[in-house]
């Protein structure tokens, strides 16, 4: 998404006339960094703040110019940093600012239209928003430099001073945190930073633990690409290296904490890890992305929401934890059936104490057949599609010209046969379907796997009726990544043009198709080009051929203990 940025003069806090802005400053965790402005984006829209808007700028960060690029600190300009600055007029500073509410973390269950929520409550449902902190001054010169902005902010704004006398009364107790981003510092080094700042004059007693108000100074720093400094202060001998010391940051940033991860009671995501579920299959997507693709759904509470590749539920769940009424549909039986009766998607749901989904054995390319199609129905459609690379995709019916009729006797319990469901009907599908069921500005969030050439203006599948709002990706391997794609319906859905919206689905017709399908032979294809591949799998089918005969061996080890059981049981019986 590009989103206008405006400049530092016209965002300036100044008493000489000039508009005042309000800033936050939003630090993500160093990771999904192409999922990140879409995220805030989609939450922000919730509220009705578009971004990029005047009531919702993006400022540019320290040393940024206005096209987002890093210079002259970096020697990588198109380098990503972990930030974002929000400008907001000067006027909703009291109703933004105000964190005396307890903010759920994850924010899982929140009034989305809630019109006095802060920016810390509408921002804590953002999965990757770390930190949420209210910017009194920055810089990227010095912390002396950084300091007298603040003071500056507070003496000649007035939304400083208004900020400044609620927070700094004899009453409010207080903390100054040193964030250093994984380079650390000593006890007496974090002192001397804080004392640039002690002329501020905060008048209420330091407490450490639950202060009324907690100050943070961000020391910002070059990040590789696992999110660890790219020019460690310290060696592995744990001695400072002088010419990495010595390097400027790329922004200091002091202000009033928000909201956030360093907040009380935020809690984590580790609850909800695939690890801790009571059943998975091999195309469980990850919590995290299931909570950004709720985000990307604007799926809240009293949504209806439905998964057309249900699985074993995963996207459902996050779903169903944001306080939505969830549908799901699947052509495997098994999987909707679960292993036994202790894991199976109901039990999930059981686990975390959720209403239990609407499920329904079917597959999109009859959703008709099962369905009211002529009424919009769904506030959100979310969903991993198949694509042949985990688990191939399959649609009801029989790959013989004239299949054999249905007894009588058997049509109650008769699981109908299935055949392959080319990728680029399955994409078809379920355009043409969230075309038809979602409700106006209703949206559809689904993930679909990309090599480094697919060209998203031309290669994702498009619709009359809905529009592309972001396209994320997320490398994966040297050659294939994937994509959360987002679009939301603008048109009501006119069923007598449904041949013409089919036949324009794909912009390049099958060349483009084509893109989306075959993706295992093409990663099989690839792999091949590479040296060393055919020793390489040599080993792979060794370890395979070794594998499976251990498991042969356990299988008749364990056969024959149960025997022997028997034969015990049989003679003290006798």
């Amino acid at each position: 998404m590009d989103i206008p940025t405006e400049t530092p003069a016209s965002s300036s806090s100044s008493s000489d006339g000039k508009e005042e802005r309000y800033l936050v400053l939003i630090e993500f965790a160093y990771r999904h960094l192409d999922f990140q402005i879409a995220e805030i984006e989609s939450v922000l829209d919730m509220h009705g703040i578009q971004l990029g808007s005047p009531d919702c700028r993006v400022y540019p960060l320290p040393g940024q110019d206005e096209t987002g690029r890093t210079t002259p600190a970096s020697s990588n300009p198109e380098l990503r940093r972990p930030y974002l600055i929000l400008s907001f007029p000067a006027k909703d500073a009291s109703k933004l600012s105000d964190n005396s509410n307890s903010v759920d973390r994850w924010g899982l269950v929140t009034r989305a239209t809630n019109e006095n929520a802060s920016i810390a409550e509408i921002l804590s449902r953002c999965t990757l928003v770390k930190t949420i902190v209210e910017l009194w001054g920055a810089s990227t010169s010095s912390l002396d430099t950084c300091a007298k902005e603040c003071g500056e902010w507070i003496k000649n704004t007035k939304v400083g001073q208004s900020i400044f006398a609620n927070v700094a009364g004899e009453q409010e107790s207080w903390k100054l945190t040193v964030h250093t981003l994984g380079t650390k510092y000593t006890r007496e080094e974090q002192a001397e930073m804080r004392d640039k700042f002690s002329y501020l004059g905060f008048q209420g007693p330091v407490q450490m633990k639950e202060p009324n108000h907690e100050y943070v100074l961000i020391r910002e720093v070059e990040m590789d690409g696992k999110g660890s400094p790219l020019h460690p202060r310290h060696g592995i001998d744990k001695n400072v290296i002088p010419e990495h010391d010595k390097l400027p940051p790329l922004g200091l940033y002091f202000g009033r904490l928000l909201g956030g991860k360093s907040k009380k009671g935020r809690g984590g995501l580790e609850q909800y890890n695939l690890k801790n579920r009571v059943y998975l299959g091999p195309t469980s997507m990850d919590a995290e992305l299931s909570f950004v693709m709720t985000n990307y759904g604007q799926v809240q509470k009293g949504s209806v929401v439905f998964d057309p590749f249900v699985g074993t539920g995963s996207i459902l769940l996050s779903c169903a934890l944001r306080g939505a009424y969830c549908m799901g549909s699947d052509i495997d039986i098994r999987v909707l059936k679960g292993r036994n009766k202790e894991e199976t998607i109901w039990k999930n749901f059981d686990q975390y104490h959720l209403r239990r989904p609407e499920l329904l054995r079917t597959d999109n390319a009859i959703y008709h057949r099962h369905f009211r199609r002529h009424q919009p129905l769904y506030d959100a459609i979310v969903c991993d599609p198949p694509y042949g690379i985990r688990a191939g995709a399959r649609k009801t019916g029989s790959r013989k010209d004239t299949p054999r009729p249905i007894l009588e006797e058997h049509r109650h319990d008769h699981i109908a046969q299935t055949k392959p469901y080319p990728v680029s009907d399955v994409m078809s599908d379920l355009l043409d379907v969230a075309a038809r069921t979602l409700v106006m500005s209703g949206r559809l969030v689904y993930v679909i796997p990309s090599f480094h050439e697919f060209d998203p203006h031309t290669d994702l599948p498009r619709h009359e009726c809905l529009k592309l709002v972001h396209s994320c990706y997320q490398p994966l391997q040297a050659e294939l990544g994937r994509r959360i794609v987002v679009m939301k319906k603008i048109k009501d859905y006119d069923f007598s043009k449904r041949d013409h919206y089919m036949s324009n689905i794909w912009v390049n017709g099958t060349e483009s198709a084509e893109k989306c399908a075959n993706l295992r032979d093409k990663i099989l294809e690839a792999a091949k080009q590479k040296p060393d591949y055919e020793r390489k799998a040599a080993v792979r089918r060794q370890k395979r051929k070794v594998l499976k005969e251990e498991k042969k061996a356990a299988k008749k080890k364990k056969k024959k203990r149960l025997g022997e059981d028997n034969d015990e049981v049989e003679e003290t019986q006798s």
